[in-house]
């Protein structure tokens, strides 16, 4: 059972170059789901999403389109991010973007607060540069070029050349925090999630940091450096600090000390950014590290990461617009173990839809508020007279599951909080195939453990619907008011799903995942 302490957990902020695909509404969706499955078990639950958009990438895009970079922004923001969220129904508490003056003010303070610390100083770097990926790169990170790039080096992540820059910028000390970081790292083990996550951060910082170059002198798109408004902030230096200047760093310190610190849900190519950048900026200005850093994994398309730049990006709509927003939030979290690669593929995205969404649990809850319907006049029977051991036995399944679930999420590994609640579908579905309750309503004699075995499916119903609800939001809504419950459904204790209170009355349900004609 949950506590009733606050939980804060973001997504990272977007870059708006393009538009988003179907990774991006992965980590938007996985982000909404702990964030409603938190609400629901009592906590202080906060949810932040947002856009990035400084930075010579997004200045060169928009150059490349004829507009000026807040142009280009505010036109991806209105017509591609912000409209993601209603397409795979998330329920944030706050966007942010990067160009409010909300952000801007803030980072002016936080570097200022570091530069009179002596965290930064002026000096001098030449290296390899990645517009895609903002950041300067090592040549272990680095891979020579094929095809029209014959000859050059090109990022590994992009497969686009770099560039060798030679910049006088200034310098954030990084290099001092090595020790405290891997002193974070030692006492708390899942600060870097999952195992593979943590390993990759440790190696990496255990190699020795070099400080880091926060400014940029060749372009003006960015925050101006308090100090110095001949340079601007470097863009991740910029970007991080959204997490803190969106919950009332810098001017709001009762809102702050209410959200701060956050859980951090990212892709895991912008893992050390999170997990060793950020966390040795907040030691350096005495601030709470972030509570932890999850890197879940990509999602592949014919055996590659998904990009635009190679035409693999699918648009969420793609999807959502034949199968529905909760298949999509279903399939993503079901079928990827959260934390690794997953492979995406129409066919596995339909065939799952049918036999575990429609067949599995929509006709489970169909096929009991229906017989409700025809057996008992649509009253939820009481069933007390009639029980027998199978019928304590899905009770306590529903106990059991309703655990399981939330010290699943617990862990952040939602595949299986998904999975424990699947064993309590494949459960009711099972025990009405053997107890047939349609036979049982044949023999007036029976009646008793008609009703049992109703009441005791209809609880089982109700179980899941609050157990699913973070998940599929829209057909335990629809489910909740056909089994005539109190309230809704999104409002009820998820930690005691278990425990919720019945309805008198059912009334129709439509189907809660319609049969699909055909797919691409």
């Amino acid at each position: 059972m949950a506590d009733a302490s606050s939980f804060y957990i973001t997504t990272p902020i977007f870059y708006v170059n393009d538009v988003p695909h179907i990774g991006h509404a992965y980590t938007e969706v996985a982000a909404d789901v702990l964030a409603r499955w938190n609400r629901q078990a009592g906590r202080d639950t906060w949810m932040l999403t947002g856009t990035d958009e400084h930075g010579q990438k997004i200045l060169r895009t928009a150059t490349a389109n004829g507009v000026t970079p807040k142009e280009w922004a505010d036109k991806l923001v209105d017509e591609a991010w912000k409209p993601l969220l209603d397409t795979v129904d998330i329920a944030n508490d706050d966007f942010i973007r990067t160009t409010e003056e909300r952000h801007e003010r803030n980072v002016q303070k936080f570097l200022q607060h570091l530069f009179d610390e002596g965290w930064i100083y002026t000096g001098e770097y030449e290296g390899y540069y990645c517009v895609g990926c903002e950041e300067y790169k090592q040549q272990s990170e680095l891979v020579e070029g094929t095809g029209e790039y014959e000859g050059q080096l090109v990022c590994a992540i992009h497969s686009k050349p770099v560039e060798l820059l030679h910049e006088k910028n200034y310098f954030f000390r990084m290099s001092a925090f090595a020790d405290r970081l891997l002193e974070l790292y030692e006492t708390r083990p899942d600060f870097v999630q999952p195992e593979s996550a943590r390993n990759e951060v440790v190696s990496f910082v255990r190699q020795g940091l070099a400080d880091l170059s926060i400014s940029r002198s060749t372009f003006d798109w960015g925050v101006k450096v308090p100090w110095d408004e001949t340079h601007v902030v470097y863009v991740w230096f910029d970007a991080l600090l959204n997490y803190i200047t969106a919950v009332g760093y810098g001017e709001d310190d009762e809102q702050f000390a209410r959200r701060w610190p956050a859980r951090h849900l990212v892709g895991k190519d912008i893992l050390r950014f999170h997990a060793v950048i950020w966390p040795a900026m907040l030691m350096a200005a005495g601030l709470d590290v972030p509570s932890g850093v999850f890197g879940h994994g990509w999602l592949l398309v014919g055996g590659e990461k998904m990009s635009k730049s190679k035409l693999t990006g699918i648009a969420p709509s793609q999807i959502t617009e034949t199968f529905g927003s909760d298949a999509f939030r279903y399939y993503f979290l079901s079928a990827i173990s959260f934390g690794q690669d997953g492979s995406f593929s129409w066919e596995d995205l339909a065939a799952r839809y049918q036999a575990e969404l429609a067949n599995g649990f929509g006709n489970l809850a169909s096929r009991v508020v229906a017989m409700i319907g025809r057996y008992c006049d649509g009253e939820v029977p009481e069933g007390a007279s009639g029980r027998t051991e199978a019928d304590d036995a899905i009770a306590a399944l529903e106990a059991e599951v309703t655990d399981a679930a939330w010290q699943a999420i617990e862990r952040l590994q939602v595949h299986e909080a998904i999975a424990a609640a699947w064993r309590l579908v494949d459960a009711l579905n099972g025990y009405l195939t053997e107890q047939e309750p349609w036979a049982l309503a044949k023999d007036d004699a029976k009646r008793d453990r008609l009703e049992a075995v109703l009441a005791t499916a209809y609880h089982g119903v109700g179980t899941l619907a609050v157990l699913l609800s973070p998940v599929l939001p829209k057909a335990t809504a629809k489910l909740w008011t056909a089994l005539g419950a109190p309230g809704t459904v999104d409002a009820q204790r998820i930690d005691r799903a278990h425990e919720w209170e019945l309805g008198e009355r059912v009334t129709k349900l439509e189907p809660l995942f319609p049969r699909v004609e055909a797919t691409e």
